[in-house]
């Protein structure tokens, strides 16, 4: 099943009860952290990352260490003059690429786990990486983190986008692309359809793919106030993967395999990222 809003929320009367009792999957963040109060999706579990994952096997950048025969590990390289070093990412969590300076981490202590912790990262000048938001607890899925499926409430493992933003609300002030939705934009979970895991507006009664498994983002209620898409089975996009992943507010419903986070902290984050770090998340053990 996507990862759809949860069962708090109000339904359109064509939703089955069962479909109405675990929508999405999502993140709950319990706390505040450091610099801002922090929100975010997440989850792991011990299956590979998704083939359109990012890549995990980069090593952190002020990991290196210079070795001669004989003599063991010398200090790492001192950054330029003025420079600010930053530190490496928690163990397993693969370092962005070169352009990436913004990274959301969600770590789960294991693979059935349903709550985690969430930092955000912003690189470095002089290498490495410094935390500016969290640690802050976070709530991903029921079924825990790993292979997501349409059916399961699981959050994606891996590294995904976070390059766009929509909400019921007007634009919170973010830099990303921000949508306004109402009553007739959805997110299509129809396994059948052509514009499974993708947005799309029509109105209620006349779209071509199956409403009942689709998910009406502006009757969907406070959750989709503010929201993130997480760029998980976007490309390409393969039929029952697993659809509709946000970071979204909090409605006080189970997680689906969304993030569902405090109302100011989603503020928080969809204020602090912006296209031109190209951000990302990555959802893994930690």
């Amino acid at each position: 099943m996507s990862g759809r809003v949860s069962a708090a929320v109000p339904t359109s009367p064509a939703r089955p009860v069962a479909r109405r009792l675990g929508w999405r999957r999502c993140v709950v963040l319990a706390g505040v952290g450091t610099l801002l109060p922090l929100l975010i999706a997440g989850c792991a579990g011990p299956v590979a990352a998704p083939a359109h994952a990012v890549p995990t096997h980069a090593v952190p950048i002020d990991a290196a260490v210079v070795t001669q025969p004989g003599v063991g590990p010398a200090a790492p390289v001192a950054p330029p003059p003025g420079a600010k070093q930053g530190q490496a990412l928690p163990p397993g969590v693969p370092v962005p690429p070169a352009g990436t300076d913004q990274l959301v981490t969600v770590l789960v202590p294991a693979a059935t786990s349903t709550s985690g912790t969430l930092r955000g990262w912003q690189r470095a000048t002089g290498g490495g990486w410094n935390s500016v938001l969290g640690p802050v607890r976070v709530r991903v899925g029921t079924d825990g983190v790993g292979t997501a499926r349409e059916g399961v409430n699981r959050t994606p493992r891996g590294t995904f986008t976070l390059s766009q933003a929509f909400g019921r609300q007007p634009n919170p002030g973010t830099a990303l692309p921000y949508r306004r939705v109402g009553a007739s934009d959805w997110w299509v979970s129809d396994t059948k359809s052509p514009a499974y895991n993708t947005f799309r507006t029509c109105e209620p009664g006349t779209c071509s793919f199956d409403e009942g498994a689709g998910e009406n983002l502006g009757r969907a209620g406070a959750s989709y106030d503010y929201a993130m898409v997480i760029g998980y089975n976007t490309a390409p996009v393969r039929p029952g993967a697993g659809s509709a992943f946000f970071v979204h507010v909090d409605a006080g419903a189970p997680s689906q395999g969304c993030v569902e986070v405090p109302r100011a902290s989603v503020l928080s984050l969809i204020r602090w990222l912006a296209p031109a770090h190209k951000p990302l998340i990555t959802i893994g053990l930690g």
